[in-house]
């Protein structure tokens, strides 16, 4: 059991790490930039389920918060989080959580995968434009505009593909017994 513990440690730090990954991929979209984050954060509960998703979500965030420039652009601190953008990075733990505990509730098919990645994106964006509209004070209609409106498209797309790319690397996981269907709480 405790051997399994450290695995399981072991597999959310490394989602971690992919999400520091695509969370390098960016591309400017005025104050917001459009980046790989939330792509890796739909994948990683599409792929782990609330629990390790979440975690994984969670050490990301410290370890930006500790200043390993894992966030967009190779930046990093406290800064960020309390930043323009802090609230969608927040928002990540709630996507993973919601996205994977629907996917643990309802199952891991395609057509709740797809709900659950939208749910989840669409979880980001409201935290970060709440965040928004308190950082930069914003009317809540501004920041709706700004960190909102010009991503919903784009989460859309992210979100479908972070479900049927995170569906195939689960289904081969658990085929190749790397993963189990059920994932240790």
């Amino acid at each position: 059991m405790r051997n399994q513990k450290l695995k399981f440690l072991i597999v959310d730090a490394l989602f971690a790490v992919i999400i520091a990954i695509l969370a390098q991929f960016t591309i400017p979209l005025g104050p917001i930039p459009l980046t790989g984050q939330t792509f890796a954060v739909g994948l990683t509960a599409t792929i782990l389920g609330a629990r390790h998703a979440t975690i994984a979500v969670c050490v990301y965030i410290l370890l930006g918060a500790f200043g390993i420039p894992v966030f967009s652009g190779m930046t990093a601190g406290l800064g960020i989080l309390f930043g323009i953008t802090g609230g969608f990075i927040i928002g990540f733990i709630f996507n993973a959580f919601i996205t994977g505990w629907l996917l643990d509730r309802f199952g891991y098919k395609m057509g709740n995968a797809i709900v659950a990645n939208v749910i989840g994106a669409i979880i980001t964006l409201f935290f970060g434009v709440l965040w928004m509209q308190i950082s930069a004070d914003m009317s809540f209609t501004d920041a709706l505009m700004a960190g909102m409106a010009p991503f919903l498209l784009p989460g859309a797309i992210k979100a479908i593909f972070a479900a049927v790319i995170g569906l195939k690397i689960r289904e081969r996981l658990v085929k190749s017994r790397l993963l189990s269907e059920k994932l240790p709480s």
